[in-house]
């Protein structure tokens, strides 16, 4: 089954507005919009309204890093899906590893918040993951399909809704899930997604994969059949490795 690559960046805490708006300026400048693939910027909260102002016209899709659960109250320093509806954006990364792993946020919280994202009509990229002692105890397929078992329920809307495998391993460490491990784990989580749905559903989904991707090995990645896409860290801050990842993704799925 056809499914269209997905290539979200996601900045972290990073950028000033100045930064920002040079960043942009210079992703506007190479980035081709015809290139068949969906593309997504994942921005600090202080950065979604101008960003949103900035991508006013383009393809590029306007996205946040997080999300809490209820819709307003006494929750200091945090942000409704409401509030993210408002500031422009389609898309909202939920589970990151880093979210679960420094700020100690559960399987049970995060499902909350995927319910409450999608209830406002956001598009959810749901992280996913294992440790390397997860890994070399042989407990990736156990840890994976146990983070989307507690938290995708068949009552979702599937269309809003990009499963990213994100091994915690790969991510700011400059080491890659080989291919082979990439499209591994993605079949299992493609198998995982037809359990909880059906298997058509499951054949639609897009699954990115997230951890040190770089211009030179994104087209390798990318190759792989249940590979869809990416969630891009640290090479999304500079518009050559970011548009040159997105060429790359577009060259494997021509």
């Amino acid at each position: 089954m056809s499914r269209k690559p997905f290539v979200a960046g996601n900045w972290k805490m990073h950028n000033t507005l100045a930064d920002a708006r040079a960043l942009m300026k210079d992703i506007r400048g190479q980035y081709d919009p015809e290139s068949g693939v969906d593309v997504a910027v994942c921005t600090p909260f202080t950065l979604l309204y101008p960003m949103g102002r900035e991508l006013d016209g383009m393809t590029i899709m306007l996205g946040a890093q997080n999300v809490h659960f209820e819709s307003k109250g006494a929750f200091t320093g945090e942000i409704s899906p409401e509030m993210l509806v408002h500031a422009g954006c389609k898309y909202v990364i939920i589970g990151h590893s880093e979210r679960r792993h420094v700020f100690g946020e559960t399987d049970e919280l995060i499902a909350k918040k995927v319910i409450a994202a999608q209830k406002v009509g956001l598009s959810v990229i749901f992280c996913v993951g294992e440790t390397l002692d997860e890994r070399e105890s042989g407990r990736t397929d156990e840890i994976v399909t146990g983070q989307i078992g507690r938290a995708i329920i068949a009552d979702l809307d599937a269309s809003l809704l990009t499963i990213a495998y994100e091994p915690v391993w790969a991510i700011g460490t400059g080491k890659t899930a080989s291919p082979e491990i990439a499209q591994e784990v993605h079949a299992v989580i493609r198998r995982k997604i037809g359990e909880i749905f059906d298997p058509a559903v499951a054949g639609a989904m897009r699954i990115q994969y997230g951890g040190s991707v770089k211009p030179g090995n994104a087209a390798d990645l990318m190759a792989c059949e249940d590979v869809d896409g990416a969630l891009i860290g640290g090479a999304c801050l500079a518009a050559r490795d970011f548009v040159s990842i997105i060429s790359a993704v577009a060259g494997s799925c021509a």
